[in-house]
């Protein structure tokens, strides 16, 4: 797991949590995980989810795009502009949760039509719903 960056995951979460002068358990209560969970995040003994990491970024009230990268799930120049785009159509407030879905899904088409990679952070349903729907074009093609 060291290979991961875990523990300098843990000691940047420590230091963010100190700066902002939360204890241990007021930032578990904040972000929605235990406490002992946290725990092991910080000392490097855990690999948070995406998921996770984004509730702890909002407790914090930082970048959950800084943690990631410094959890290893993104890498910082290569997925930058690609994460700052999903979340500019995720906050568009002028679409509809289904019209953003649509339009995720068209923009990682064209990505992977380039030859970029299905990369999404949060493991997001758009990723299941492309392979679902190559298996099903392998199937139709194979007969």
């Amino acid at each position: 797991m060291a290979s991961l960056n875990v523990g300098n995951l843990g000691e940047y979460l420590r230091e963010q949590r100190r700066n902002a002068q939360l204890s241990l358990r007021q930032l578990a209560e904040a972000a929605g995980v235990s406490n002992p969970y946290l725990s092991q995040i910080e000392r490097g003994l855990r690999k948070p989810s995406a998921e996770v990491l984004q509730q702890v970024a909002k407790a914090l009230r930082i970048s959950a795009e800084t943690l990631y990268v410094r959890a290893g799930i993104l890498d910082a120049e290569r997925d930058r502009d690609e994460v700052e785009t999903r979340a500019v159509i995720l906050a568009d407030p002028s679409l509809n949760e289904r019209q953003k879905q649509v339009l995720l899904q068209i923009y990682e088409s064209f990505r992977k039509e380039n030859g970029f990679g299905a990369g999404e952070p949060a493991g997001a349903d758009g990723a299941e719903q492309e392979k679902d729907d190559d298996d099903a074009g392998s199937r139709r093609t194979a007969g």
